[in-house]
């Protein structure tokens, strides 16, 4: 195995420092999990989350635990099982500084970093009230036509991008089939740290079946084999359903900030 294979997701994240940017995928994609959980244990601080463009189990989770000082999105939630409770609570408590987004704005911004530019323009923000609140997206005139407003989204660069994946093979190359947003995020992000469901023994990039869904090692910093790693969410490539009274429970529980405490102390044990 390659050096940048490691045993275990509290190794996986070790180095993760406070304050970092961590970009992490929609629930229905490849959401880290048992890594969340490890940097919850390693207390780590001030974190600005990026959502690649929504959130939900794993920012509340990261939220509730103290870890998170700046939550970038176009929205967290827990889809049927109702809202996000510590990121709502957080939220109107103040104690979490908002950077609100919108899908395209997220992705736009990140293919700008995967493009290596500062910037890049997006038009479907026009006549938001999103503009006033982001004075970082700037609308300029369009040079290449007289009244024509655009609006320039800054690169997104995270720190760390961070997800869970069915597939690495021994090289270090990822397989991450349909799921875009993941190969998004490590193209953009300064390094990306994968837990995956299973290791492949071939060539993932000379298989013509799964080459075109892979990211190359070349963009994957550390990878740790981590069967289950999205649990309770369901993940589809490994045939797993979200485990629906497990996340309930955790509704119930958080609903308080006590009681968020008490069941994340008795989920970490």
């Amino acid at each position: 195995m390659p050096d940048r294979y490691c045993s275990t997701p509290d190794v996986l994240v070790a180095d993760v420092a406070d304050g970092s940017s961590i970009a992490v995928a929609p629930d229905y994609s490849g959401v880290a999990i048992a890594a969340t959980r490890a940097l919850i244990r390693k207390q780590a601080r001030r974190l600005h989350l990026i959502a690649v463009p929504q959130s939900g189990l794993q920012a509340d989770l990261l939220i509730g635990a103290g870890c998170v000082g700046i939550m970038e999105c176009a929205g967290v939630n827990l889809g049927e099982f109702g809202l996000a409770p510590r990121f709502t609570d957080w939220v109107q408590q103040g104690r979490l500084t908002m950077r609100d987004a919108t899908c395209p704005a997220i992705h736009a911004g990140l293919q700008a970093a995967e493009k290596g530019v500062p910037f890049i323009p997006l038009r479907g923000i026009l006549g938001s009230d999103l503009l006033n609140e982001r004075p970082d997206w700037r609308v300029i005139d369009n040079p290449y036509q007289h009244d024509d407003p655009i609006v320039l989204i800054p690169a997104i660069k995270p720190d760390v991008a961070l997800f869970h994946a069915a597939l690495a093979d021994r090289a270090g190359n990822v397989w991450v089939g349909i799921r875009r947003e993941l190969m998004l995020m490590a193209h953009a992000a300064r390094r990306t740290l994968v837990t995956v469901e299973a290791i492949h023994d071939g060539d993932l990039l000379t298989d013509p079946t799964l080459a075109a869904g892979t990211i190359p090692a070349f963009y994957v910093s550390r990878i740790c084999l981590e069967p289950g790693g999205m649990r309770p969410l369901g993940f589809s490539p490994a045939g797993e359903q979200a485990d629906a009274p497990m996340i309930e429970a955790y509704v119930a529980a958080a609903r308080t900030q006590a009681g968020f405490d008490a069941h994340l102390a008795e989920w970490l044990a």
